[in-house]
């Protein structure tokens, strides 16, 4: 099959770098966003996403003339639907605007078009619910014109390579429907294209993410028992590594972003009666920020409240600006109820506008007046942070890792007290 236009519905995370990534390789497309600020951003050749290597992407793509943006679908040969699923209060997946993507396309929709769902949804998404609203066209699915699911699979700081390189999974509710979706990604995926059906790859990509969050949930768990039993988590993890069929992740402040934090939810929902591992892994992690605040009661005595807390990063994972389902946000809200005043540091987006805290655009500024330092996130401008660096700005004496920077003696001979998550008492806050 030819492509020659496609609509990309969604200019966010991955719609954005996927509709320039698809410019670049000679194909004209729309990309079409609800939020008129990002689309006239992008008329002015401005982004609102830090991801390397997107930004001379997209410029390369509006130069070329291929891209352009627009608030209104337009009739196309192909629509990449990448817009955001996430979930309701009661853990159930939104799909507000997949449904709203959907009816957009309806109206334009033509006999053998290509609709591809990139969009991360429930098992028989794009059977029971895409298709019958695109049906609404008149046109009937896999007959008239093709349908596919095809998740993206790639990790923030890495989209722009992965995007490429990685293999990708082509799910068609027809093997026609699945060969018409390998011919459209076929133009820039240099990784190999798996085809299947829908549902075969909705399942992947949540089985994907799910396999990380439960063995996030173990780390996780090591660390409350390693601080229980009085030995160092990080230590132990590294010594259990070196056996050929163990790779244990790291525990960290919870789990975050659009992706971990969310799918596994989807199958909860699919079946809450057999996913009950999943359930209990969700638990784990969605209660490691609790776990963090309690460790910063115990580090300054007892009470956080009145208590001023400088906290180094506020994204859900090392080096991205993206906020969602951040664990290090759900901390700073938690230490907020609890009477403390908040100030945080984000580098990659020191202006956010977060109720409860007070951000600020250095690390002199958040650290000037605190009382206790925590680091929440490991990005690389912390990676440099030094004993003597902190000490020349701040009278903090109490310092709260949960990340595993800040090891070794050094800061005991500063005059820091560093309480690192999933060391336990017994081992000294201090050792490395």
């Amino acid at each position: 099959m030819i492509f020659r236009k496609i609509c990309v519905l969604g200019l966010g995370y991955i719609g954005l770098p996927t509709a320039s990534t698809f410019a670049t390789h000679g194909l004209q497309v729309l990309g079409v966003d609800v939020n008129i600020n990002i689309v006239n951003g992008l008329h002015q050749g401005k982004i609102h996403i830090h991801e390397p290597g997107l930004a001379e992407v997209v410029t390369e793509a509006l130069a070329s003339g291929n891209l352009s943006a627009a608030t209104v679908v337009e009739p196309a040969d192909g629509f990449v639907i990448a817009v955001p699923t996430p979930f309701l209060p009661d853990k159930t997946a939104d799909m507000q605007a997949v449904k709203s993507a959907a009816q957009s396309i309806v109206p334009v929709l033509q006999p053998g078009n290509l609709v591809v769902l990139e969009s991360t949804s429930p098992p028989r998404t794009t059977c029971d619910i895409v298709a019958p609203i695109l049906e609404q066209s008149g046109l009937k699915a896999g007959i008239d014109f093709y349908l596919c699911y095809s998740p993206e699979r790639v990790l923030p700081g890495k989209i722009m390579t992965e995007l490429v390189h990685n293999a990708r999974v082509m799910g068609g509710i027809t093997p026609a429907s699945a060969s018409a979706g390998y011919d459209l990604y076929r133009t820039f995926v240099k990784g190999e294209i798996v085809l299947t059906d829908a549902t075969t790859a909705e399942m992947v990509k949540l089985m994907e993410n799910t396999f990380r969050d439960i063995n996030i949930a173990i780390a996780n768990e090591f660390s409350r028992l390693a601080d229980r039993v009085g030995i160092d988590v990080w230590e132990a993890i590294q010594i259990a590594n070196m056996h050929p069929r163990i790779h244990f992740l790291n525990p960290g402040p919870g789990v975050g972003g659009h992706c971990i934090s969310v799918d596994p939810w989807f199958l909860v929902e699919t079946a809450p009666d057999i996913a009950r591992l999943i359930r209990t892994a969700r638990e784990v992690n969605d209660w490691q920020p609790h776990y963090v605040v309690n460790m910063v009661a115990r580090a300054v005595g007892g009470s956080i409240a009145g208590k001023q807390m400088a906290v180094l990063g506020l994204a859900y994972k090392a080096d991205v600006d993206d906020l969602r389902e951040s664990p290090a946000i759900e901390i700073c809200h938690l230490l907020h109820a609890a009477g403390a005043a908040v100030t945080g540091y984000e580098p990659y987006k020191p202006n956010a506008a977060i109720p409860g805290l007070s951000m600020v655009g250095s690390l002199a500024e958040a650290v000037d007046d605190a009382d206790v330092i925590l680091l929440l996130v490991g990005h690389q401008q912390f990676h440099g942070i030094t004993p003597e660096l902190l000490r020349s700005m701040t009278s903090a004496k109490v310092i709260v890792d949960t990340v595993n920077l800040l090891t070794g003696s050094a800061w005991e001979d500063a005059g820091f007290t560093v309480h690192r998550l999933g060391v336990g008492q017994g081992r000294g806050a201090n050792q490395g």
